[in-house]
């Protein structure tokens, strides 16, 4: 496998590819290159035994992804902006998610607003102790999630913490997640989290992959049965005054004033 950007690398070990999250010097925030670079990875994952797991990660020791680079947001004029920014996003994590091949996210550091969807939106996640899980969105930008994002994430850690994660806007701790079943497991730091990673990568990859293909497919289809149309909350958010003035706000290292409109 080669590089498919500077800041989303590949590289194939053995029968596991590791695809990293590579812009440490803004906590691997993630651009929309690299939001779609990681969708092609996983739509065009091979299914001829050539590679057998994907392993996500950050790079720089302090993030696996802080969320999307919110310098992007400053273009969004229209409520189309806001939807087809969404759909970008719920697009991404669809392709995570039927990847063909199982996922392991190996979380180090910040994993918060779209980092943190990603990482949801994979087979297993483990952690070190440095993890921090959220979507301080209502403290930060005050824009939303969509609502197949919320879908998944309450089916991982359940809708009441869902709920009480993003109106609080904290960040779950590691010693939290591995309780609530978000992670599988907690490693001391970063360099075993990745040891651990290569492991459980192998011992996956010896399994039969037509059932992990079978079993993750079929689990998805019983949670997207229904579909929800969310495009006026969305708009309600990305079009608000508060959400121009968050995102200034926050690149600006300021606090926000919330009007609520």
């Amino acid at each position: 496998m080669s590089e498919t950007t500077p800041d989303l690398t590949e590289e194939l070990r053995g029968k596991t590819l590791w695809v990293t999250f590579n812009r440490p010097e803004s906590r691997n925030a993630l651009t929309f290159d690299m939001y779609e670079a990681l969708a092609r990875i996983c739509r065009d994952a091979p299914t001829d035994g050539s590679v057998t797991a994907i392993v996500l990660s950050g790079a720089g020791g302090k993030a696996f992804a802080a969320g999307t680079d919110m310098t992007q947001f400053r273009a969004f004029e229209t409520p189309q902006d806001a939807l087809d920014y969404e759909a970008r996003i719920n697009r991404v994590l669809d392709a995570v998610e039927q990847c063909p091949l199982p996922t392991i996210a190996a979380i180090n550091g910040a994993c918060t607003g779209g980092g943190a969807s990603i990482a949801a939106a994979c087979d297993l996640r483990i952690g070190s102790a440095s993890l921090k899980f959220g979507f301080p969105i209502a403290r930060t930008l005050g824009n939303c999630l969509a609502a197949a994002n919320l879908e998944r994430l309450s089916e991982l850690v359940g809708a009441g913490r869902v709920r009480e994660l993003i109106f609080t806007a904290r960040l779950m701790t590691a010693e939290e997640a591995v309780s609530v079943g978000l992670v599988s497991e907690i490693l001391a730091d970063e360099a075993a989290l990745l040891v651990r990673a290569a492991e459980l990568a192998n011992h996956i990859g010896s399994m039969a992959p037509l059932t992990l293909r079978a079993t993750k497919e079929a689990m998805r289809r019983n949670r997207v049965a229904t579909k929800v149309d969310d495009s006026d909350l969305i708009t309600m958010c990305y079009m608000s005054e508060d959400f121009r003035m968050g995102m200034e706000a926050f690149l600006g290292k300021t606090k926000p004033e919330w009007r609520g409109t």
